[in-house]
């Protein structure tokens, strides 16, 4: 259905794909990995005509209708969320508007003398239509929009009021309704919460189209992915299998390329080192001569590229009292409605809650109560002896503008660190190079989030309270978060949309619903075993 054939293509002086060659089949689930920058998005922009390889072509099957969800949503106001819905439903939208047209037209006295004509195509109109499955259209669209987490009264009400976040909710809305043969979904669960993950989830599995898909999700990736289409080093690779199968296989060629590598290093050295201490001798002339011929000969093995995050060696934070915080019979209310009516809870030294609940439920109200950001109407909340809080939330990120780079960013944050150590450190967090030296007013979402994920983690609190902290983190970068969260004498309390992330780090869990808060003594495996959902009111 779309192929790329020895595709060369540049931005600038960097070379993203060299002669490289991909192809899309006929309800296949293809996941496209590679780290940030690598040129994901670039595939995409090419298969729908908006950038075109500099060598090579990229072909899509005649009669192939391609969907594509970029993060770049455009502007969106003067419809309701249901009417810019269903506006981006392809020939169904455009005809549908043609029959609303002929239906003013047929009640109107002034066309009176048009009548036989527009009865007739009506009457074509109004087969197509039919045809489309359009007079389902609408049923369709509000599925869609309920399955992407938007309340009824949201979907009746004009789409120029939403956030940028619930606009990008309605683009993808818009792509899932269009149901193309091809769909391209450039990093759709950046702005979901889980419900409306596990949603999309289920609707990307029964659609029976092809799939093309970037994410940050992993789980998601390896639920749905039939094949695995991996950038590195302007070579594109396909391996046959999910994510996890993807991961054995690279790590077993990576294996046998080091192995074929060194095997070739030993013995060039072997041959170098005759050649060396015989050459001068006329009575192995011939020797010397041969294996000198064979060494021209040769294709030398280049040495394996692995791809490492780079590492940083975060301390250990100072310990602090057995009990961290306690909630005693904490009320909160914003206008009318209660969010917390009588909470009590417990955290104590090296538990790591995540909080669950749907939207509204008042998980990042708990955290901001416990962070100390909102006071409880009624109980209180206690922080702990030789307890150091570090409170991660997305408006954090509003704080970093300016021309001020990500590396004196991190030299103001820590004056008596050095420049070494806060290059290392930026490294860690996917800033190496020039990209260390960015101005912070150009950062994406996700580049933000990783500055002030490294600020926070440089001299670390005993006590994180984390806000959705992975949102726009790539694979790589999330590995690394946990891995160093794991390995920390620290506390968590934190909310997260990430399955992966959830499992790896949790080991309570907080479900907090209408008939109140639910405790779950194990992590999130545990929940999702004991409470027979992965999220709440999504069953398994």
């Amino acid at each position: 259905m779309v192929r790329l054939d020895s595709v060369t293509k540049a931005h600038g002086r960097q070379v993203l794909f060299l002669e490289a060659s991909m192809g899309v089949f006929a309800r296949e689930k293809v996941g496209l990995v590679g780290p940030n920058g690598a040129g994901k998005s670039t595939i995409f922009r090419m298969i729908v005509g908006e950038e075109a390889p500099d060598a090579g072509q990229v072909v899509v099957d005649r009669g192939v209708t391609v969907g594509y969800f970029s993060q770049d949503v455009g502007e969106m106001r003067g419809r309701s969320v249901l009417e810019e819905t269903m506006a981006g439903a392809g020939e169904v939208a455009t005809v549908g508007h043609r029959l609303h047209e002929l239906e003013h037209a047929l009640g109107d006295p002034a066309q009176a003398d048009q009548l036989d004509q527009l009865v007739e195509e009506f009457g074509e109109v109004q087969a197509r239509f039919d045809s489309l499955d359009g007079y389902a259209l609408e049923a369709r669209a509000r599925e869609i929009l309920d399955g992407l987490g938007f309340a009824a009264e949201v979907i009746e009400d004009d789409v120029g009021k939403l956030s940028g976040g619930w606009k990008m909710r309605v683009a993808l809305a818009k792509i899932l309704l269009l149901r193309p043969d091809v769909l391209l979904l450039d990093e759709p669960t950046n702005h979901l919460d889980l419900e409306s993950i596990l949603w999309l989830e289920q609707f990307l599995q029964l659609f029976e189209g092809a799939l093309v898909l970037t994410c940050h999700d992993r789980e998601l990736v390896n639920r749905l992915a039939t094949k695995i289409v991996e950038i590195d080093g302007g070579e594109l690779t396909t391996y046959s299998g999910n994510y996890d199968f993807y991961e054995r296989q690279r790590e077993l060629a990576d294996t046998q390329r080091e192995a074929q590598y060194e095997r070739q290093q030993a013995m060039l050295e072997k041959e170098k080192a005759f050649i060396a201490r015989f050459k001068a001798r006329a009575s192995h002339a011939a020797q010397v001569q041969s294996r000198v011929k064979k060494l021209e000969k040769i294709d030398v093995v280049e040495p394996p590229r692995r791809r490492r995050a780079q590492d940083f060696d975060f301390r250990n934070p100072p310990r602090s009292g057995e009990d961290v915080v306690r909630l005693e019979s904490v009320t909160k209310r914003w206008g009318k409605k209660v969010v917390h009516d009588g909470l009590d809870l417990l955290v104590r030294r090296r538990e790591r809650w995540c909080v669950m609940g749907v939207n509204g439920a008042g998980k990042s109200t708990l955290l901001k109560l416990v962070a100390g950001l909102v006071e409880p109407d009624e109980g209180r909340v206690a922080v702990g002896a030789s307890v150091k809080l570090g409170y991660f939330a997305q408006h954090a990120m509003e704080l970093l503008e300016g021309d001020e780079s990500v590396t004196e960013t991190l030299e103001r944050t820590f004056p008596e660190a050095s420049r070494g150590s806060l290059r290392s450190l930026a490294g860690a967090f996917g800033f190496s190079g020039d990209d260390a030296d960015k101005p912070c007013r150009i950062l994406s979402g996700g580049e933000k989030a990783r500055v002030v994920l490294a600020t926070m983690l440089y001299d670390p609190p005993n006590f994180l309270v984390l806000d959705e902290p992975t949102n726009h983190l790539d694979v790589f970068t999330k590995e690394m978060l946990v891995r160093k969260l794991a390995e920390a004498d620290t506390t968590l309390l934190f909310v997260s949309h990430d399955r992966a992330f959830l499992g790896a780090l949790s080991n309570r869990v907080l479900e907090l619903t209408p008939e109140g808060p639910r405790v779950y003594g194990g992590g999130y495996t545990a929940y999702v075993a004991q409470s027979g959902h992965e999220a709440p009111g999504v069953h398994a």
